[in-house]
């Protein structure tokens, strides 16, 4: 890419992160305005479009294109992923419990201790 290409896409894309922000505003404020006088449903509606057009506004810059290719692999890559069986996902969260209680039981013991020993040298007892 030559550099004068380069200058006007950032250029735009500063234009298109302005539009998008401002339409972001406008949904808020519209609904914050509209609030009292305008149906909840018509404002949702309102709200989700603004958001979208947005979104797709957004999406037109170079990091949004970037973002999209990202989401893209990242999607891949989660159906490369081997998931475990239900009966692994149980068995783990079993030992996972296991140990916290164990721990839980070894962590409360020794703060029992500790509380006495601080007790016997202070003279205060808990």
């Amino acid at each position: 890419m030559s550099a004068t290409s380069e200058t006007q896409s950032s250029s735009f894309d500063s234009i298109k992160w302005i539009v998008a922000i401002a339409l972001l505003a406008a949904a808020v404020l519209g609904n914050y305005y509209y609030g009292e006088t305008v149906s909840v449903l018509y404002r949702a509606i309102a709200v989700v479009l603004l958001v979208a057009v947005a979104g797709i506004v957004a999406g037109m810059t170079g990091k949004g294109r970037r973002f999209r290719s990202f989401a893209k692999e990242s999607r891949t890559e989660v159906r490369r992923v081997v998931w475990p069986s239900r009966q692994e996902a149980t068995q783990t969260t079993i030992i996972v419990v296991i140990a916290t209680a164990v721990v839980a039981l070894i962590l409360w013991g020794m703060d029992a201790i500790l509380v006495r020993v601080v007790g016997f040298f202070t003279g205060l007892e808990f």
